[in-house]
């Protein structure tokens, strides 16, 4: 490692190689070489004069890469397309000649930047697939364990552990269907020249429009996609970029949930995430236990957000049929959001196949404030008794106020199922009332609700990606 120049954190603390490997110079430089293959291959059937040989001798060559001589050439030339076309010459001389045929620096550059969106998109959507796969099991342990629901960030009613998972679920759901979305909806550019008019395959091929459309249905076929745009500039639209970082942002979102939820959590002792046996919380204080993996999803989840908004500003500036001030950003921007989002995925995954609760203190919380929450069933209880609902509505205000009060200032113990039982106005008696602070009877239909969410919604996002376990090792 070049300890004398910045190295991305996310090459060296945060991305996967797999994601990585998508925005190396390897995948970028072979896809430009096969898509030149392509193109000959294409142009050949079509009746251009490339031979079986000159094809065969681009295949040969299609992987090693001579990057000594393209980066030679690119400082002589300034142009990276034009020193490649040329490396790849020099390792083909029978089929230098026909490298780049009729095409534009756009036909490899913006070709190959849509099939990086969609091969990276693919590793984002197995990995939130996997994180759903533990919380899907983790809502299904704990669909019935009640705990303390908030509103305001002050409790409300009660909820369960499994059935708030399932919150967190849903909106990665989303994510996960709307990248679907915008990858069943991506085309590649094809090769439509210097202003999107495909005038230099006009001549190529003497001016027959059919051959012309059958040469970019004959690409996309062979790169993997339905077809390419109907109409373009020299590049295709940059809203493109705009909506995949979109959806980036979405997922973000999503885990940025996650993480404060869970660091709040923390801090109640309810749950944790994973803390290895030799873990170091603090270097101060020794006992603590921070959530220093969630914390680092908040963060790299701010910068995902942030950079999304990169693409869109991008689109709106591209001048008439194109621009290059998009080339330098997009570079960035794009790589990094996938990069940002890999990473915050691989420690989603690690946070989430070890998540720890702590059924006791959860049930010690929700007792200490079930009191509260049982007033209104036993102000319909008493109702239905004869009782007055305004005057037990009047009373229940009262002796809850105090009850908070000796709790929050004197450090006392909630007494409020004494002061209802010693108040005539309720005619209950104190076991009547106790029979009110069964936590199960407040729980709604969260149970039923986790069992038809995983049913409905996640097995169908599982079945798609039911392939091999993805267990997440964080590089620090």
């Amino acid at each position: 490692m070049n300890r004398d120049s910045y190295i991305s954190p996310l090459s060296t603390r945060y991305a996967s190689e797999e994601m990585q490997h998508v925005f190396s110079d390897n995948f970028k430089f072979r896809t430009w070489r096969r898509l030149w293959i392509s193109l000959a291959k294409a142009e050949k059937a079509l009746g251009l004069d490339i031979t079986d040989e000159q094809i065969a001798e681009l295949e040969a060559n299609k992987d090693n890469v001579n990057f000594d001589v393209a980066e030679e050439r690119e400082r002589i030339v300034r142009h990276d397309v034009m020193s490649h076309v040329y490396a790849y010459g020099q390792q083909c001389p029978k089929a230098k000649g026909i490298i780049h045929l009729g095409a534009t620096s756009c036909y490899v550059g913006d070709n190959t930047d849509v099939i990086i969106l969609r091969e990276a998109s693919k590793i984002v959507l197995k990995k939130a697939a996997q994180v759903l796969k533990n919380l899907s099991a983790f809502a299904e342990q704990y669909k019935a364990l009640p705990c303390l629901a908030y509103t305001h960030l002050q409790p409300a009613q009660l909820t369960t552990v499994g059935k708030r998972a399932t919150l967190w679920m849903y909106e990665l759901s989303q994510d996960i269907e709307n990248l679907e979305y915008q990858l069943s909806r991506l085309l590649l550019l094809g090769q439509k020249g210097t202003t999107g008019t495909q005038a230099s395959f006009m001549e190529l091929f003497e001016g027959d429009e059919e051959k012309i459309k059958k040469l970019e249905a004959l690409i996309a076929a062979d790169m993997g996609f339905s077809g390419c745009v109907p109409v373009s500039g020299q590049t295709y639209s940059r809203k493109v970029d705009a909506y995949f970082l979109s959806v980036l942002s979405g997922f973000a979102q999503s885990a940025y949930k996650f993480a404060n939820d869970l660091r709040i959590l923390q801090s109640f002792e309810e749950m944790e995430e994973p803390f290895e046996k030799n873990q170091i919380g603090s270097s101060a204080m020794p006992y603590k236990r921070n959530p220093m993996r969630s914390e680092r999803i908040c963060a790299l989840a701010r910068y995902v957000i942030i950079d999304s908004i990169n693409p869109g500003i991008t689109a709106g500036t591209q001048w008439f049929e194109r621009t290059l001030d998009d080339s330098a950003n997009k570079r960035i921007s794009v790589a990094e959001a996938f990069l940002a989002v890999d990473a915050i995925l691989n420690i989603y995954i690690n946070v989430t196949s070890g998540l720890v609760v702590y059924d006791k203190v959860v049930t010690r919380r929700v007792m200490d404030k079930l009191p509260f929450m049982a007033t209104e069933d036993i102000m319909m209880e008493s109702v239905k008794r004869g009782g007055d609902r305004q005057a037990l509505h009047e009373a229940l205000r009262v002796h809850s106020h105090a009850a908070a009060a000796k709790v929050k200032l004197e450090g006392g113990k909630n007494d409020l199922i004494d002061r209802i039982a010693q108040d005539d106005l309720f005619p209950l008696t104190k076991e009547e009332i106790e029979a009110h602070l069964d936590p199960k009877k407040y729980i709604g239909r969260s149970v039923s609700q986790v069992d038809e969410f995983l049913a409905n919604v996640i097995a169908p996002i599982l079945d798609r990606y039911n392939g091999e376990e993805i267990k997440s090792e964080l590089k620090v």
